[in-house]
């Protein structure tokens, strides 16, 4: 019989240790791994479990804050880009970058006017597209706020050496290839 730990962090603090979430080995080989190995990888792994819930809780509060929904921000994101870079935004580059239909978009961009958040206008070049441009106020809001907070991500990386940077981007592209799923890979079988 196990026995409930007092404490509730207890579970949280064994989610990414080895032993507990993979006993029997079924899933990771520690052949060639000391126990220490093993004990500072599950160190890792929580640390970026870590990461990924402050970022979602600065994802929901920005969200709050600016009263929108994911989808939102991300094509306000593009915006505050494409206006820092000098690129025109337009309704067919936003529905790529967001990977959503062109309806969807036009949606998408009839909910941002109407709050106020961004404005369309006449492409300069091409008379058969618009111009999508996030409003001022939109602008300093999410720049003075969410990007404010963002921004801070910068110091902890600015802190590492160069070749530290490096082992953290090579680490992080491979942690990426290793966890990617392609397309199609998990559709249940066809009966």
């Amino acid at each position: 019989m196990v026995e409930k730990s007092e404490d509730p962090m207890q579970g949280a603090s064994n989610l990414y240790a080895l032993d507990a979430s993979d006993p029997n080995a079924r899933l990771i080989d520690r052949k060639g791994h000391s126990d220490a190995d093993i004990e500072q990888i599950g160190d890792l792994m929580a640390a970026l479990a870590q990461l990924r819930d402050a970022e979602q809780r600065l994802t929901e509060a920005s969200q709050r804050y600016m009263k929108l929904g994911s989808t939102d921000m991300k094509a306000l994101h593009f915006l505050i880009v494409s206006q820092n870079t000098g690129t025109i935004a337009t309704p067919g580059a936003i529905a790529v970058h967001l990977d959503i239909s062109t309806a969807s978009t036009t949606k998408l961009l009839d909910r941002l006017e109407a709050a106020g958040h961004i404005i369309r206008s006449p492409h300069p070049h091409d008379r058969r597209a618009l111009a999508i441009s996030i409003t001022h106020e939109t602008y300093e809001a999410a720049v003075e706020t969410v990007g404010r907070q963002q921004a801070k991500r910068f110091h902890a990386a600015a802190r590492l050496t160069h070749d530290e940077r490096d082992v953290v981007i090579r680490f992080l592209q491979d942690m990426t290839n290793e966890i990617t799923v392609h397309e199609g890979q998990w559709d249940p079988p066809e009966p």
